[in-house]
């Protein structure tokens, strides 16, 4: 009860207490510092072993309680007073750069952050405050790895809070020595954001030099200081080099200590993404910031081997900036470590312009088109190298798969597939870039043109409508691949006469080839020359002879089956291309417009050309070019993403077996004709057809041992026509609405509905 009592009587007697005993006591706590450089002699004591440590805490604390007790909010005490105007943190920073005694930097750190954020009064508006804050962020982050990084990062985590509260600082903390320089060079003031004349800093300099702290009857105490103090101390304003917040940041995000970069990466995120338009305007027009973070994903590309197999970039899918590594259970390949790097800093670049000011953002995003799509990745995708084009395609495949901020797709949408909108020509010259990716997709080379069919497979999955613009739509408008003065088509012979095809001759046709079973009715047209779903399925399922059909001997690969992913992927689709506004309906003919001629365009021109050696059709010159199976999988992937588009031109081009195509003219279903043709001349000259054809699906199922069959890349291309028949049956059916009257069927498991 007694020493209770005696506690309350104490905090009575301090609450009486003059505001000039914690001045005494504040003062006496700074020269217990000073004295230590007097008195000490072994300079190998660390500074946590001294009383530095407390007695800089005791001086926080005290300035902390003075301005609890203040009576007029806002108003510096004078124990901040004293801080200001004997620039007391300029000498900390000297002392901290001096590292005397060792570990003092560590302290000094600490005591600005504790400072900063415990002190409400608005320090960084003072000279004498972010001129030092400024040297203390150049002091910091001068080494990778430093044992100071910790701090560091506390340090500016404070700074960004500040900021974030009044980005008016943003100027003030970014301002280096070359900016203050060349205010003064023309004769600008340093001028405060905010009017700072208080008598607490009437005696800061202005000037932009740093007076040296002088304490009253201290001389010999300076002296000491003086003494442990680097002889280059000006250096620090004289560098050449800009250090900043920005700087120290990005140095921080590199930290090998997982918890530090997360830090400072998202100290930097909270940077960017200020509200205030003047904060963004500056951080764009007058730092490095943008520039900075694209250079460091440079120096990461640039970091990576120069051989990376395709499929180990593809098994580091997901790859996160705030986990920027692979799962440690997954196999390790050699440069693993840089690749997951690189990627991990991509998606933060990703991010940041997510989340960044509109004004950052664009920023951001043209830097990283300029410098590290134009200057870095397109010599290497340009490259002769195959190996060169092999891992910067795939690298590409892999960053397009992660993007997700709408600024930065929109210049890469740019960079790939350039900004002409008008319809293409054959013998046009398209964007320099653009035609070589669409060469690679033809490539002599099958795995480079596999990698860049994965390229372009995944680009039509982006949210951005100048991709399918600028590879299909373009070429469609108008519907310029449907005959003029073609009636409408009345029934199934009108719109499969094979005879008026220019790609089928009387030999072809004497070959053994039939066309596909014909519905018993013919087909059903609706006001907007649409054709009655069962027709298109119909068409598609009985497109492949029997004899070369070998799914009904496996009950996993039936007809339903892909109905129902195709359904999941077409709901996918018609989500993201919502808000874009298309039409419901082909536009109507204008018989008025005058007829130009149709060209499918250099997208559906390669994929159309492969399409047709899908069955390893040799050219009139070599055999030497000869289509795997992979690459015939992976051009139906492609032709299947492109089917499930909502548009009414894409859907009536690849899916409308029906359409009267103006002379010349080829669509997917009549290619999908002519290699049917093609099949039935080479099915006469392979022996035991229907054997090997059901062993090869075996084996391709894992049903079989992988034995090596004359013919067998024929036989796996069958099979990959077969199931893709399919696949653009269940796509034509699940894109008919609900509410159509003409869907009123139900999928058959195989051959007709």
């Amino acid at each position: 009860m007694l020493s209770r009592l005696g506690a309350l009587l104490q905090e009575a007697v301090g609450a009486r207490e003059p505001s000039i005993d914690l001045l005494q006591a504040f003062v006496e706590h700074w020269k217990g510092i000073t004295h230590y450089y007097i008195e000490s002699t072994d300079e190998s004591t660390p500074a946590k072993k001294t009383d530095i440590p407390w007695r800089l805490k005791q001086m926080l604390d005290i300035l902390v309680y003075e301005e609890q007790q203040q009576a007029a909010a806002g108003e510096a005490g004078p124990c901040l007073e004293y801080l200001l105007q004997h620039k007391i943190l300029e000498t900390l920073c000297t002392l901290g750069k001096a590292e005397y005694p060792p570990g003092m930097r560590q302290q000094v750190f600490q005591f600005f952050s504790k400072v900063l954020a415990q002190v409400q009064h608005p320090l960084l508006h003072y000279l004498s405050v972010h001129r030092p804050v400024q040297k203390l962020l150049r002091l910091g982050g001068t080494a990778s790895g430093s044992v100071t990084e910790k701090e560091e990062v506390q340090f500016t985590t404070v700074l960004c809070s500040k900021i974030q509260q009044d980005p008016e600082l943003l100027a003030y903390i970014l301002e280096g020595k070359k900016i203050v320089g060349r205010k003064k060079a023309c004769g600008e003031p340093t001028a405060l954001p905010k009017d700072t004349t208080s008598h607490g800093d009437k005696d800061c300099s202005h000037d932009g030099a740093p007076a040296r702290p002088q304490l009253d009857g201290e001389s010999c105490g300076a002296q000491a200081l003086n003494s442990h103090m680097p002889a280059e101390t000006e250096e620090l304003d004289g560098g050449t080099t800009e250090s900043n917040l920005i700087t120290s940041l990005l140095g921080l995000c590199q930290s090998k200590k997982s918890r530090v970069a997360l830090k400072a990466q998202e100290n930097l995120l909270l940077l960017v993404s200020m509200a205030s338009p003047a904060a963004a305007t500056y951080l764009v027009q007058s730092s490095a910031c943008c520039p900075a973070i694209v250079r460091h994903l440079c120096q990461l590309y640039r970091s990576m081997p120069v051989f990376l197999d395709p499929a180990d970039i593809a098994t580091l899918e997901g790859i996160s900036w705030r986990l920027p590594s692979a799962p440690s259970d997954e196999a390790s390949f050699p440069g693993k470590e840089a690749l997951a790097a690189f990627l991990g800093w991509f998606d933060y670049c990703d991010h940041l312009i997510t989340e960044a000011h509109t004004v950052v953002a664009d920023a951001l995003a043209k830097a990283v088109a300029e410098n590290f799509f134009v200057e870095t990745l397109q010599p290497q995708l340009l490259h002769v190298s195959e190996q060169s084009i092999l891992t910067s395609t795939a690298l590409l495949t892999a960053m397009l798969r992660q993007l997700r901020s709408p600024a930065l797709l929109r210049e890469a949408v740019a960079f790939l597939l350039g900004t002409d909108r008008q319809p293409e020509a054959p013998g046009d010259n398209p964007h320099t870039l653009y035609a070589h990716l669409i060469g690679h997709c033809d490539h002599l080379s099958d795995e480079i043109s596999i990698t860049t069919l994965r390229l372009f497979e995944e680009l039509l999955q982006k949210p951005h409508e100048g991709i399918i613009h600028s590879l299909v739509l373009r070429n469609l408008e108008g519907r310029p691949y449907v005959a003029w003065g073609s009636p409408e088509p009345e029934s199934y012979e009108d719109t499969l006469d094979l005879e008026e095809d220019p790609y089928f001759t009387d030999s072809f046709l004497d070959s053994g080839f039939q066309t596909p079973a014909k519905p018993r009715l013919a087909p059903a047209t609706s006001y907007d020359g649409k054709t009655a779903v069962t027709e298109i399925v119909n068409s598609f399922l009985c497109l492949v002879p029997e004899e070369a059909k070998t799914s009904a001997f496996l009950e996993e690969t039936g007809y339903d089956t892909y109905v129902h992913d195709a359904y999941g992927l077409f709901q996918e689709c018609s989500s993201r291309v919502a808000s874009w506004g298309w039409p419901l309906t082909p536009t109507p003919l204008d018989p008025h417009e005058p007829e130009r001629p149709f060209f499918e365009g250099h997208f559906l021109r390669v994929l159309f050309d492969r399409m047709s050696r899908i069955l390893d059709q040799p050219s009139a010159l070599s055999t030497m070019f000869l289509q795997p199976y992979s690459l015939n999988l992976q051009v139906t992937s492609v032709l299947s993403r492109l089917a499930l588009f909502p548009h009414p031109h894409i859907h009536e081009y690849l899916l409308d077996p029906y359409i009267s195509l103006a002379p010349g003219c080829r669509s997917l279903f009549s290619v999908l004709v002519r290699v049917i043709g093609d099949l039935m001349q080479r099915i006469q000259r392979v022996p035991q057809f229907p054997g090997k054809l059901l062993l090869v699906r075996k084996q391709l199922t894992g049903q079989a041992p992988g034995e090596q069959l004359d013919h067998q890349t024929l036989l796996q291309g069958v099979v990959v026509l077969e199931e893709f028949c399919k696949e653009l049956a269940a796509i034509a059916f699940v894109k008919f609405p609900p509410h159509d009257p003409r869907q009123n069927v139900s999928p058959a498991p195989e051959g007709q509905v």
